[in-house]
């Protein structure tokens, strides 16, 4: 079993990226009280074999990116012979922040509950008076972060996914509209990189993220885990601790859907380059002159070479994908989902061979992956988590809460945000066409955090009169 290939995913990215251009996002428009807006960019990428020899071996892999020609097309990319290879493998950028910033919508979801878990994101940030457009924000800030420029030949815009919204927490109040925008790098190497200090680049497989039907037993994928955030540090304000704390105790804490990804192994060293290199240095500085001096708003980078330097490793550290990045991952994943008749035939016919002992290769078997494979584990317990197959990213910002009293409320205040989920699931199977502009999104957003607010009022009252009534209770046995 050791010895049998996993099938391809290139396929499924093909698809995907096919769909994703040629289907229009869903636009959220800014309302006039909160014109703020957002974006961050989904860097993919095909990493050859290792058996893949460059055309131009004596060039550095830099020069090698910035001369190779790039295909004109999706299609003729994934004709090319280093992306079909065996062994070729798709993956996608997150950035590790050391001090990521809560008030950025990129950023959300990088501000870590606890020590040892660090939280990924995309690059991205907040959209500028002079910007040109949701796209060109998500470029001008992934060069002022990491110094990846994704207006060169080498990286080719696919589109955009469907806006979200962020909230203030429970949903009361709107922050921005956040616009995801999916980029592929068309060369088979990855260009030097400047990243800010305190920023670390994983790339990481895009197999790791899939629910692969036959995947090895062992190492179950993905790994499905949570983060647990303290709801007092939500519901109670900061400095009241007296207040936090009874909230701590009446409330307990929030857990939302993560995932575990692996630290990528370039991202201490061959993503981080040092400034003994030379030839890495003169291509970085010419880049950045070309740049800033051939368009005098376009993507200007804040930081110097000077202030790379190799990071510590954190081996005991998690990586964990969660909230508004593991939303925005769900979403491109749910591109590569197929029908669920097209996932039983191929799961049986893998199951078959293997059962039969067949360990031969089959690098050129496509992979299948269900849309409800991509919901979290644990999503169908309550009722009130209930996702169709249609929407799994929404799973990723509906939180559980600890005490099961404060889900059960939730579940009976949550008529109206079943309605809106079945409404939603009508609409997504009758292919969605004339209601593309209803935002579902936000709808069951709005009508979710209205049930918790109504479940956290009705359980504080419950626990206050229970408090009273076993005081009274105390008090009456002891003095009566």
């Amino acid at each position: 079993m050791a010895d049998l290939q996993e099938p391809s995913i290139i396929p499924l990215l093909s698809r995907a990226l096919h769909h994703i251009r040629s289907t229009p996002p869903r636009i959220i428009a800014s309302p006039a009280t909160q014109p703020r807006r957002a974006a961050v960019a989904l860097i993919i990428r095909v990493s050859p074999p290792a058996s893949y020899t460059p055309a131009s071996p004596t060039l550095p892999p830099q020069l090698q990116t910035s001369s190779a020609s790039s295909p004109s097309s999706l299609t003729d990319f994934f004709q090319l012979d280093w992306v079909n290879a065996p062994g070729a493998r798709p993956e996608i950028l997150f950035l590790r922040r050391d001090k990521p910033d809560v008030g950025d919508a990129s950023h959300m979801s990088g501000s870590s509950p606890r020590a040892k878990e660090a939280h990924v994101a995309f690059p991205g940030g907040k959209t500028d008076q002079g910007d040109e457009g949701g796209m060109y924000t998500a470029m001008r800030q992934t060069w002022e972060e990491i110094g990846l420029d994704l207006a060169e030949s080498a990286y080719t815009p696919i589109g955009q996914l469907d806006d979200r919204e962020v909230t203030t927490s429970l949903g009361k109040r709107l922050l921005m509209i956040l616009s995801p925008f999916v980029f592929l790098q068309l060369a088979p190497q990855t260009t030097p990189v400047d990243p800010a200090p305190g920023t670390t680049l994983h790339w990481v497989p895009l197999a790791e993220l899939l629910p692969l039907p036959n995947a090895d037993i062992r190492e179950k994928r993905p790994r499905w885990s949570h983060v647990t955030v303290d709801a007092s540090s939500r519901l109670a304000p900061r400095h009241s601790t007296i207040l936090r704390v009874l909230m701590r105790a009446l409330i307990g804490n929030m857990q939302f859907p993560a995932i575990i990804v692996s630290p990528s192994s370039s991202a201490s060293s061959s993503l981080l380059y040092s400034s003994d290199s030379e030839s890495e240095r003169n291509v970085i500085d010419a880049k950045r002159a070309h740049v800033e001096s051939g368009s005098a708003s376009s993507l200007k980078r804040q930081s110097s070479l000077s202030k790379l330097r190799r990071r510590a490793n954190r081996q005991d550290e998690q990586l964990k994908l969660w909230g508004l990045s593991l939303g925005m991952t769900l979403d491109l994943l749910a591109h590569m989902a197929v029908p669920a008749s097209a996932v039983v035939p191929s799961a049986m016919t893998a199951a078959e061979r293997m059962s039969k002992g067949n360990t031969e290769k089959r690098a050129d078997t496509e992979a299948v992956v269900s849309a409800s494979a991509l919901l979290p584990p644990d999503a169908e317990l309550l009722e009130v988590l209930r996702m169709p197959v249609v929407v799994p990213s929404l799973t990723s910002v509906f939180p559980r809460f600890s005490y099961p009293d404060v889900n059960f409320w939730i579940w009976v205040f949550g008529k109206r945000y079943r309605a809106v989920m079945r409404g939603w699931e009508t609409s997504a199977r009758a292919g969605g066409i004339n209601d593309r502009r209803i935002n579902w999104t936000g709808s069951a957003l709005t009508t979710f955090y209205a049930a918790v607010r109504k479940a956290l009022v009705v359980v504080l009252v419950l626990r206050a009169i229970g408090v009273l009534v076993g005081v009274f209770l105390g008090s009456w046995i002891l003095f009566w």
